[in-house]
């Protein structure tokens, strides 16, 4: 890909579409997204931010890419005086938690796929598609030298695809009469480097297929096959509960799946990983293997680390955005998903400002009344301030001042400024990342589509919290991200599941759960008519271990 600024790529787009005079611009691919608005000049090839109640006519959107934020965008944008155009690489949307279960054929690929024409035919909005280059995010190879060249990566349907090819392969040629014992059992080693929930799946759907399939057509050599899970950390899915963490140790240790932690990778060869052991002193020990998948998340693309050198951001790992959605230092652009993380405001720094807009009397000293007045303003602003209540087991704010003053009635509570600053001075303890997921790339994208759907009326009726640093409301409520749960399935029809409310589950009614969940998130009921039908398909007939 050519190397343009991010204005000359809007100039590209405009050129290509000259009807779109004044346009929204939204960059997504993978889950990943830009949005901008801007009106253009042709004749200058420059672009100038407008306010929407200054736009005539239909606003124009530009969507770059199809995953999971830019499809979610479509499917919600419902307000018909947007004209949109739809460009990505690819023509269609794919459901990528179950890229694992492609790999092993329990889900055919075209099961998971729904055309982006089909997914928009029915809306009331225009929206029209081009098929052609874009952006998005990239697997993270952390520079280590070979990866490329010598790894699988898990990422989009085509990765799928090839490993399956690249599995079958492997017990192909394992089972030709002119190789040796010690190439075959280097053959049918499977490496999977990355311990979180992709590269776990991925293990325990290959050592399904391995276990309940291949071993059937391939008796002669299925003692051979072994399947070794490397991760950097002292444990893999450290980011689910305790609980499914041991249990996949140990399932895994049960099911023959060499899992080696502390193990991180410092270069792959067509034949050997390297890892330097962390837990014995950097010791370096290099693995013979057939195949290696690498699943050790996302990296940022060429296009978008020129866009953050461009807006001030370039020693950051993604871009940052405020709590809605827009990068920092650009008003009018909005970014999402993969490629972009939110930076949330911290309490500390607008802790003067929040004083004083409490303060509506300026007396110098915050009663509980006055506090009371913008308590629930100063929470949808700040989310930190409830975590950390919820922490400290207290009910709410009014507790966190009390304790501050010690022993007094709630009633004869008053702070000034410095006593204010001590009793919310940990607050911001309490700030979190958003992880790269599917979900919540999902729900932003659903939350900006809100935005768009409703600009008209929150312009004249702003419905946001307080500005604490100006006058007025702000004109949308920030993003809030909910988690619905995380799955984790671990093979042998039983699956972890943590839950709202810290509830976990593990075993086969966890993976009953999982079916259905994934069936329901299908994009359409064609999909969800061909995923049941491929788990039917695969549960009488078995997976199919054709090389195609």
């Amino acid at each position: 890909m050519h190397t343009f600024t991010f204005y000359q790529r809007v100039s590209r787009a405009f050129h290509d579409y000259p009807s779109l005079s004044k346009f929204v611009v939204l960059f997504t691919v993978s889950g990943g997204g830009l949005v901008a608005y801007a009106e253009a000049n042709p004749s200058s090839g420059t672009y100038s931010v407008v306010p929407s109640e200054g736009q005539a006519k239909k606003k124009k959107v530009v969507v770059l890419g199809t995953g999971w934020a830019g499809t979610s965008f479509l499917k919600n944008l419902n307000n018909p005086t947007y004209e949109v155009q739809v460009v990505s690489p690819r023509n269609f949307f794919a459901f990528t938690p179950l890229l694992p279960s492609v790999t092993s054929g329990t889900v055919e690929a075209r099961s998971i796929v729904e055309p982006i024409r089909r997914i928009v035919s029915k809306k009331k909005v225009d929206i029209q598609f081009s098929e052609a280059e874009s952006v998005g995010a990239t697997v993270n190879t952390f520079n280590t030298p070979g990866v490329v060249e010598n790894c699988h990566f898990l990422k989009e349907v085509e990765d799928a695809q090839k490993i399956r090819r690249s599995v079958i392969e492997c017990f192909e040629r394992a089972n030709l009469p002119s190789v040796s014992d010690e190439e075959r059992k280097r053959i049918l080693h499977f490496a999977v480097v990355g311990g979180g929930p992709t590269g776990v799946e991925f293990a325990a759907a290959l050592h399904d297929f391995v276990n309940e399939d291949l071993v059937k057509l391939y008796p002669g050599i299925k003692d051979l096959v072994k399947i070794t899970l490397l991760e950097a950390g002292d444990h893999i899915l450290n980011m689910f509960d305790k609980r499914i963490t041991a249990f996949a140790e140990e399932k895994f240790q049960r099911d023959g799946i060499d899992v080696k932690t502390g193990s991180m990778v410092v270069k792959v060869t067509d034949k050997e990983i390297s890892t330097e052991e962390l837990k014995n002193g950097g010791e370096i020990s290099n693995i013979p293997y057939g195949m290696a998948v690498w699943s050790t998340g996302i990296g940022t693309r060429p296009f978008v680390k020129d866009f953050m050198n461009q807006v001030g951001q370039a020693n950051r790992r993604a871009l940052a955005t405020d709590e809605w959605l827009r990068v920092e230092g650009c008003d009018s652009i909005y970014a999402l998903g993969d490629c972009a993380t939110i930076n949330q405001r911290k309490v500390m720094e607008d802790i003067a400002a929040i004083f004083s807009k409490a303060d509506k009397d300026k007396s110098g000293t915050l009663t509980v009344e006055e506090y009371q007045e913008v308590i629930n303003d100063i929470c949808e602003r700040y989310p930190q301030v409830d975590l950390y209540l919820k922490n400290k087991q207290m009910r709410n704010i009014v507790d966190l001042l009390k304790a501050s003053k010690g022993d007094v009635a709630k009633e004869s509570i008053e702070l000034n400024i410095e006593e204010f600053k001590s009793a919310l001075s940990q607050v911001d303890s309490q700030m979190k990342n958003l992880p790269a997921t599917a979900q919540v790339a999902s729900q932003q994208a659903v939350y900006l589509a809100k935005c768009f759907n409703d600009m008209e009326k929150c312009e004249k009726n702003p419905e946001g919290p307080l500005r604490f640093r100006g006058e007025g409301r702000h004109r949308f409520h920030p993003f809030r991200y909910k988690h619905l749960g995380q799955f984790a399935p671990l093979g042998g029809e039983q699956t972890a599941a943590q839950l709202p409310g810290d509830w976990v589950s593990i075993g086969h009614s966890s993976q009953w759960l999982w079916y259905s969940v994934y069936a329901s998130k299908q994009v359409s009921w064609r999909t969800r008519a061909l995923v049941v039908s491929d788990w039917t398909r695969r549960f009488i007939f078995g997976r199919d271990s054709s090389r195609i």
